[in-house]
């Protein structure tokens, strides 16, 4: 009896050894704004101030183009996933893109309120502080439920849309992000507040690619870093508690030029969405990319761009 409670106290002893390490192999404290912004704002970004927040932004291309491109990205990612886009497009056009609140460098809203009213003031705000009164719109995953969302609000200000990938309808997901699923359970969001496996957001960006071969270790990086942004672990689970809703009868009242571009082999938010967008919005274009994901302006800029560029009549 005595051999048999030595050897639970040793096992158990081995478990709470083997806990401990692995706590402390991926614990991940916040990082501020600070010590983040020596990789993830270089020049031309800066922070401008809006409803209580430093919001991080790229203001780029001609200050003359009446019609500036604004780009919105989806939950969990940054500014920085326009980089291919924008890298094409400001050459012609201004491009405008800034990280949402809960994301990137800004992080969290004063009031935790994400739902997708707060982020289409908050985008009249931004374009409000820049002086534009007039602009494109495009937007990925919740970024496109925004784009779509301030179009209605603001049909005065918005004159073309882009969804790309869009969320607006049900979801019905075949495949979700592990980082996702972790944030939207209690208990195991809350530890994951202050530790964070690398593994962990691997997967989840692996997962949202067509192809994950294309997924690098910078890219990895970055999305690893910009979540460890003081208050975005938290701010992701407020987001995630407060469900984009069902307003998609409203998509109807959309009287835009609208293109819609999506990857094929999106599980997130699978391409029968991107058809019902095509139906629902009258005179819209959808394209289709054979191998791309949920993030296909990310996954492979240069294809997504030309169609973006021939729908804007660009060269």
């Amino acid at each position: 009896m005595k051999l048999i409670l030595r050897i639970a106290g040793v096992l158990l002893l081995a478990c709470v050894v083997f806990l401990v390490a692995g706590l402390l192999a991926t614990w991940a404290p916040d990082r501020t704004v600070a010590q983040l912004s020596a990789r993830w704002a270089q020049p031309p970004s800066q922070f401008i101030a809006v409803n209580g927040m430093q919001v991080h932004l790229r203001d780029e291309g001609p200050r003359n183009d009446v019609l500036p491109i604004v780009l919105l990205h989806g939950t969990s990612a940054s500014l920085h996933t326009w980089d291919g886009w924008a890298e094409s497009l400001k050459g012609q056009r201004r491009v405008i893109r800034f990280d949402l609140p809960a994301f990137g460098l800004t992080g969290p809203d004063p009031h935790n309120d994400y739902s997708i009213a707060a982020y289409v003031r908050f985008v009249g705000a931004v374009m409000d502080q820049l002086g534009v009164q007039q602009f494109v719109l495009a937007g990925n995953s919740l970024g496109g439920q925004i784009a779509w969302g301030t179009a209605l609000a603001m049909p005065q200000r918005v004159r073309q849309l882009v969804l790309v990938d869009s969320a607006g309808y049900p979801l019905q997901s075949t495949s979700v992000p592990i980082g996702f699923r972790i944030a939207r359970t209690p208990g195991l969001r809350g530890l994951m507040e202050h530790v964070l496996p690398r593994g962990v957001v691997d997967s989840s960006v692996r997962n949202v690619y067509g192809d994950p071969t294309r997924v690098t270790r910078e890219l990895v990086d970055r999305y690893y870093e910009l979540t460890l942004r003081a208050g975005n672990r938290q701010a992701l689970a407020y987001r995630l508690d407060q469900r984009l809703s069902g307003e998609e009868d409203t998509i109807r009242q959309l009287k835009l030029p609208t293109l819609i571009l999506w990857g094929a082999k999106d599980r997130l938010i699978p391409p029968d969405n991107g058809q019902r967008f095509a139906a629902d919005i009258q005179g819209s274009k959808l394209v289709v990319f054979d191998g791309l994901g949920h993030v296909p302006h990310e996954e492979d800029p240069q294809s997504t761009v030309a169609s973006l560029k021939a729908f804007l009549a660009l060269r």
